[in-house]
């Protein structure tokens, strides 16, 4: 029997084996986080809806804890006079963890290793080492553990055993470098994998000006399908996928939008940069550039529609959740975004009676002063239509936790500086708050149970209050 058959073959057991598996030991209830932030939207939003208060379950303290890749942002930019600037590069400050079948997975940028835990009790299942730090979490497609690795390679593991399946290495070539005070791979493996279908796309590659290799990979065997090379933008932090796009992060810089089919690229977006994004169909949001603004980029479009301040956003049908430094708040975000187009057409035609205005300066004064009329009156409703963009917050509450959020059913998550709380989407009121060793820049929704992944390498894990039937 040909090779591909087989694979064929053990790729549907190994299916209908962990659908099984699912059906049997899951509860209704039960949902999985396959991936970062749950989906390749980046969407933060969990498949079943957990109920407060929350209760201690189990505490997994790594020996080690994260050595991330970027320690920070620069205190100040003097040429633009930017200060308290943010860190756009926050993708591996906590070992994000990945939930599928009872089984938690997470991956180390301190120790090399991929690690599998028992999502009930904690205990550990398997280790994996890799050649160099994982840094970003894996994904779980199949009955199958999809991680890359700063050695440059590319792993499909066992889910079940972590009994290693193929490795696929996207540089041209096996050469190492000093790197974070370690050995790695001058093309290491920073965007996670994104597995839709038989194709796996990651990226690899640090410095543009030697090739950032954006590839998708066969599943079945590893093998490169298409592979483009990009020679003016990183590509770190977490890929984003729609039905025919594909989004790369850029690290410090703007995100890459490129066709799934063959990787050509499409378009680079304007905004501040950062690893930060997620898509609500085709459009992007993604920041949070150097002082904490989220920029909306709408689809087949280059140029921002609008700016929020904040660190992160949860889009739903009925409302947006915006999380800054010191509040919570929801946001009509149809309507902010319908005034936002109105306000962009009006500026527009602000700039062009300027221009010419500018133009009218030797002529008649009964005409200068029509078009002087014309651009107040235009102001005076760029003025208006701003006003009424902030009253599209329905509310707006105060909040200790800015590193982190995800919503599961009504309630909002936050993450903070040694602690979690619990919100109530409809109306902002507190619900529950929490202790975590360490700064929580994770958070995870599965199988009724709320995991917080923090700075310290420390996962906790909080059960979730159940329904009586």
């Amino acid at each position: 029997m040909h090779y591909e058959n087989i694979f064929q073959l053990t790729l549907f057991y190994r299916r209908i084996i962990f659908l099984l598996a699912f059906l049997v030991a899951t509860p209704s209830w039960a949902a999985d986080w396959p991936t970062y932030q749950h989906d390749y939207s980046r969407s933060g939003v969990a498949g079943e809806s957990l109920l407060t208060p929350f209760t201690e379950g189990w505490v997994h303290k790594s020996k080690h804890e994260p050595r991330p890749a970027w320690r920070g942002e620069a205190k100040w930019d003097g040429y633009n006079k930017v200060y308290d600037m943010k860190s756009r590069q926050v993708f591996d400050y906590a070992y994000h963890s990945v939930i599928a079948n009872g089984l938690l997975y997470f991956g180390s940028s301190a120790d090399d290793k991929v690690y599998c835990l028992d999502a009930v009790t904690g205990k550990e299942r398997w280790v994996f080492f890799t050649e160099g730090p994982v840094r970003l979490a894996p994904t779980i497609a199949d009955g199958m553990v999809f991680v890359g690795s700063d050695d440059g390679n590319a792993y499909c593991l066992d889910a079940a055993t972590g009994k290693l399946i193929w490795k696929t290495r996207l540089g041209p070539k096996d050469y190492r470098i000093p790197g974070n005070g370690r050995i790695i791979s001058r093309w290491p493996l920073r965007t996670g994998i994104v597995v839709i279908g038989d194709l796996a796309y990651c990226a690899a590659g640090m410095f543009p000006a030697e090739g950032i290799y954006i590839s998708a990979i066969d599943v079945r065997d590893g093998k490169i399908r298409w592979q483009q090379k990009q020679v003016d933008l990183p590509a770190q932090g977490y890929l984003l996928a729609s039905h025919t796009r594909l989004y790369v992060p850029a690290g410090r810089n703007n995100p890459v939008v490129l066709n799934r089919s063959d990787g050509k690229r499409v378009r680079v977006v304007s905004g501040q940069g950062g690893t930060y994004a997620l898509l609500t169909g085709d459009s992007l949001v993604f920041g949070p550039g150097k002082t904490g603004t989220l920029g909306f980029v709408e689809s087949n479009k280059s140029d921002q529609l609008a700016s929020f301040k904040g660190n992160h956003m949860i889009v739903t049908p009925e409302m947006s959740y915006l999380q800054g430094d010191t509040h919570l708040s929801a946001l009509d975000r149809s309507r902010y975004l319908d005034l936002a187009r109105k306000r962009r057409l009006l500026q527009s035609r602000q700039k062009a009676l300027s221009e010419q205005l500018k133009k009218l300066k030797s002529t008649s004064t009964a005409k200068r002063q029509t078009v002087q009329k014309q651009l107040t009156e235009t102001g005076q409703s760029i003025d208006s239509i701003t006003t009424e963009m902030g009253q599209c917050f329905p509310w707006k509450v105060r909040c200790d936790q800015p590193l982190s959020m995800v919503l599961a059913g009504k309630t909002l998550i936050t993450g903070g500086h040694n602690s979690v709380a619990a919100f109530d989407a409809s109306n902002g009121q507190k619900l529950w708050s929490g202790k975590a060793d360490g700064d929580v820049f994770g958070l995870s929704v599965a199988d009724g149970r709320l995991f917080v992944s923090t700075n310290r390498g420390v996962i906790h894990c909080f059960e979730a209050k159940r329904l009586v039937k």
